[in-house]
């Protein structure tokens, strides 16, 4: 009987550790179980939400870029490209109104053709007026002591090299010392015409000492056909030049 007792006591001693070894094992998988399976389970729900949310969105983009959306915006968009054009064909008038660093002079010769002259440019060339028939002319009278005069050189600068000569001639006439003015030429690097004007220039053009110019720097926009469209006195900015040169 004791031998007996003694297998058992001996069987149950390798039992129980199994038992027991399973037992632990077996709730610690399931514990890691426990801990995967709400990780997978809030993956899943987390891809679930990305694929539920992302309907509304993909739904809500739709809306702000179906066809008719962008046609009206592409639309929208050609209106605004073609202001500047619509601003090119402002009148004179209007231009005038809205000028606030010059204003017009000379008006009484507004559509009158140009009296013609003949300069000499710093290089020793001459220049005749009515040479330039069949495009645009800007004549400037300037002066290199005058402070506002050397506030519109950059623009009458950045205005050359946006229009080529074959469109627009843009002389500058000064009665200065020639040495001096060649001299501010190479400084400010002047890439335009520079005549020198010996006070005998024909009226409305010359010195105000002689014909009454009100200030410089005055500018006469003379078109094509050798009519004066336009004179201005004071500084004329670069998109305001363009937009005399432009308007009928």
């Amino acid at each position: 009987m004791f031998e007996q007792w003694k297998q058992t006591g001996l069987w149950l001693m390798v039992l129980i550790p199994v038992v027991i070894f399973t037992t632990i094992a077996g709730c610690k998988e399931e514990k890691e179980g426990a801990k995967q399976q709400p990780a997978e389970q809030t993956q899943a729900e987390h891809q679930q939400h990305e694929r539920s949310s992302d309907k509304p969105l993909l739904e809500s983009n739709s809306k702000s870029t179906k066809p008719e959306t962008l046609t009206k915006s592409a639309g929208e968009s050609a209106k605004t490209e073609t202001k500047p054009a619509a601003s090119a064909k402002v009148s004179l008038d209007d231009i005038i109104k809205a000028a606030k660093s010059w204003g017009p002079g000379y008006t009484s010769w507004y559509g009158k053709t140009a009296p013609d002259f003949t300069l000499t440019d710093t290089a020793g060339k001459q220049h005749k007026l009515s040479d330039y028939r069949g495009r645009n002319v800007l004549l400037i009278f300037w002066a290199t002591w005058c402070p506002a005069c050397k506030m519109e050189i950059p623009h009458l600068i950045a205005l050359r090299n946006t229009i080529g000569e074959d469109k627009l001639a843009i002389l500058a006439a000064s009665d200065e010392d020639p040495a001096k003015v060649k001299k501010f030429i190479a400084e400010k690097k002047i890439n335009y015409t520079v005549l020198l004007d010996k006070g005998n220039m024909p009226k409305p053009f010359g010195v105000k000492r002689i014909y009454g110019i009100t200030g410089i720097p005055c500018s006469f926009f003379i078109d094509a056909e050798g009519k004066i469209k336009l004179a201005a006195v004071g500084v004329v900015p670069l998109s305001e030049i363009k937009a005399i040169l432009q308007a009928k």
